[in-house]
């Protein structure tokens, strides 16, 4: 535990920060795992109630990502400017005070889930990476982990919010559900950044042209904002396309000379791509086509988290491109760098062992389970909502998101009920892909957000 005071342009926020492990044991008692989190706690005044004082969980996605992306790239005290073209392994880790933390209007709780940053397996627990690298035993332990950090921190009574990225957004809803309904702790929102809501919209529809429609808007968002025109408004067509002659163009099959005609016309006005190449294709063009082909005359590949970012192509003669991520690559280096810095630094903890900001192995054993219904969350999302009428959702995206592009889940969050009042669930887009809170101007837009919709459930 470590204490610290924080001057930025207009206040100071002093505040009490515990980084360490809490462990996660089977129905048995018998221990699998020690997770890992940092905690920050703002310093309240002699006699003020803490039950009134929200409380943030957050988690990163993958499976297999730490949690410093959202605790030094958006909400944390402190923030490592990243995201950026001209990102390279080798820019210096120094990180700045954060003048957008969320610590003014909530305590802020970062959780690693098991095999990422410092969280570890119990020694000779060999069977405990086929129950936590999994859907179910993943939500349910980091379930675990919430209600007895709660408990062991006197916050039970505390307005609670969960924030989950990419994987983390498809986690949060089924937590949310589990917190209700097996460990007897309500949630009072949840904000999902950039998540992944159903896994068999396009990813398992091989044949299917839904995986065409969601991410042509995408792509014709990263024209747009080449080109200075970038908003909802100016996206309009390309959405209003994509669902509507676009899909129905597709569904004729290439055997409609005109329809493959009138798609290579439409989207390579829209994406910028030589229209040639996109009647070759049929008008499907994949996101790694299209960002390699954009900027091919130039040996740059773009980055599928913003489509906006490139880098040299390594192999610029290859007919598949190979390039390492412009933007996810890119910042490992220097994010690794700056957390280990925190950790020693601020937070005065030294565990043994590696630190994994980005653990390949989790993603590769990651178990999604037998059937269908552990790859959506949509299910998990409709409970939460019905249960519980004071529960509100924000989902976020970036425009230029080509791994989980926006109008994929404007579509699935379109076939909601209102639910009471539709308002409790907003979709909102800003400018940048998908870690779109490294952009300035994003990321002051989602915190004045998700303060309102706190500010507005802690008097409830």
């Amino acid at each position: 535990m470590t204490r610290h005071e924080l001057i930025l342009p207009g206040r100071t926020l002093r505040y009490t920060a515990t980084a360490g492990s809490l462990p996660v044991s089977d129905q048995s008692g018998r221990r699998l795992a020690d997770i890992a989190y940092v905690a920050y706690v703002l310093d309240r005044d002699l006699g003020a109630s803490i039950s009134t004082r929200a409380v943030t969980f957050a988690f990163n996605g993958g499976p297999g990502a730490a949690s410093a992306y959202l605790n030094l790239g958006l909400m944390g005290p402190k923030r490592l400017p990243f995201g950026r073209q001209g990102d390279a392994p080798s820019m210096p880790p120094l990180v700045v005070d954060n003048a957008d933390t969320w610590l003014d209007f909530t305590d802020l709780v970062f959780i690693d889930p098991v095999g990422t940053g410092f969280s570890r397996f119990a020694s000779g627990n060999d069977d405990a990476r086929g129950l936590l690298w999994s859907v179910e035993g993943d939500y349910k332990s980091l379930s675990r982990i919430i209600a007895n950090w709660l408990r062991l921190n006197d916050r039970l009574a505390s307005p609670k919010f969960l924030v989950g990225e990419s994987y983390g957004g498809f986690r949060a809803p089924k937590i949310a559900s589990e917190l209700q309904t097996g460990d007897g702790v309500g949630v009072s929102g949840i904000v999902m950044l950039s998540p992944v809501l159903d896994f068999t919209y396009q990813r398992d529809a091989g044949s299917s042209p839904l995986r065409w429609v969601v991410s042509l808007p995408a792509m014709a968002a990263v024209k747009l904002e080449r080109e200075g025109r970038l908003s909802r408004q100016t996206l309009a067509e390309a959405e209003n396309y994509a669902a509507g002659d676009y899909l129905a163009d597709i569904l004729k099959g290439p055997r409609d000379r005109d329809a493959t005609k009138r798609l290579a016309d439409r989207v390579a006005t829209l994406t910028g791509l030589d229209r040639s190449l996109v009647e070759r294709m049929g008008g499907k063009v994949d996101a790694g086509t299209f960002l390699r082909e954009l900027d091919r005359s130039k040996g740059l590949v773009g980055s599928p988290y913003d489509g906006t970012v490139s880098a040299l192509d390594p192999d610029p003669e290859a007919a598949r491109g190979r390039a390492p991520d412009a933007v996810l690559s890119a910042i490992t280096a220097p994010l690794t760098s700056a957390m280990l810095s925190h950790y020693a630094g601020e937070l005065n903890w030294r565990p043994e062992g590696r630190y994994f900001l980005l653990n390949e192995e989790v993603n590769r054993r990651w178990s999604y389970g037998q059937g269908r219904g552990d790859r959506e969350t949509m299910r998990e999302l409709r409970n939460v909502l019905a249960l519980d009428p004071r529960l509100a959702v924000i989902v976020a995206h970036g425009f230029t998101d080509l791994v989980t592009p926006y109008f994929e889940t404007k579509l699935l969050l379109d076939q909601l009920p209102a639910f009471g009042d539709p308002a409790r669930v907003k979709l909102q887009v800003f400018p940048g892909g998908h870690m779109f809170y490294s952009r300035d101007a994003s990321r002051a837009n989602l915190r004045e957000a998700v303060r309102t919709m706190i500010e507005a459930r802690q008097g409830l």
